[in-house]
């Protein structure tokens, strides 16, 4: 028995239902009036349990937060795509169920895989968010993150601004 109330681990593929749960009931919290619905329902469909398990077989990082045993959120992280930030690693998404949002369990998160991504000498740390999505943004702001750049992203016809955030390398 464990008294941890939180764990953080690399997922596994008896995750993959709970990380499609996790992606649909935190996109639709996200960006339900952001997207188009059409567009985000193709979105979400997109991440059944199967894409989950294609990812975790093609090698993805996947981290998973579960709170009391029950999955909460999730991260997918590496090496960071990028051009032109100067950082070497990237969060590619961080979600949490909307219920456990605003309890510091993104944070937690969030500084688990910075500090993996630092065991994996990536120094520095980049991640890209809708601009629109405004809670992510203060998310990240709240975390220190500098916006160092804007890119754009085009989802059903429409244009969607995005904000790059990054993290220099933490000094020791």
């Amino acid at each position: 028995m464990t008294t941890d109330l939180i764990d953080l681990r690399a997922a596994r593929t008896a995750d993959c239902e709970a990380l499609a749960g996790i992606h649909c009931e935190a996109w639709l919290g996200a960006y339900r009036g952001v997207l188009h619905g059409v567009d985000l329902q193709k979105m979400v469909s997109r991440r059944g349990t199967s894409w989950w398990h294609g990812a975790l077989a093609r090698g993805v990082d996947i981290k998973i937060l579960s709170i009391a045993d029950v999955p909460a959120g999730y991260a997918t992280y590496g090496s960071c795509r990028l051009r032109d930030t100067g950082m070497e690693g990237e969060i590619y998404e961080l979600y949490l169920k909307p219920e456990y949002q605003g309890l510091g369990f993104g944070r937690t998160l969030f500084g688990n895989v910075r500090e993996t991504l630092s065991a994996k000498n990536l120094s520095g740390l980049a991640v890209q968010v809708l601009s629109d999505n405004r809670p992510a943004r203060a998310f990240y702001n709240a975390l220190g993150g500098r916006l160092a750049a804007k890119s754009w992203y085009r989802l059903g016809g429409k244009r969607m601004e995005l904000s790059i955030y990054a993290w220099p390398e933490k000094k020791t």
